[in-house]
């Protein structure tokens, strides 16, 4: 599955040159990654994004927002 590439650039450009920041393709698309941690990605034209337990329930409350799940169920 290819990703988003223009979604890709927009997370690109937002981060910015932080030395800490690495890309690495996976799940079929493309993960930022922050000190080798997955911190936000592409898939598809899904944006994921890794939050911490207390701010889940507020990123699930956001329009279009759901549990990232590669089960597909």
């Amino acid at each position: 599955m290819a990703y988003d590439a223009g979604l890709a650039e927009r997370i690109r450009q937002h981060l910015g040159s932080d030395p800490d920041i690495t890309e690495k393709r996976m799940f079929g698309g493309i993960a930022f990654l922050h000190s080798g941690n997955m911190a936000v990605g592409v898939t598809g034209d899904d944006l994921m994004v890794r939050v911490g337990p207390e701010a889940t329930d507020a990123a699930l409350a956001r329009p279009g927002a759901r549990i990232f799940d590669m089960t597909g169920s």
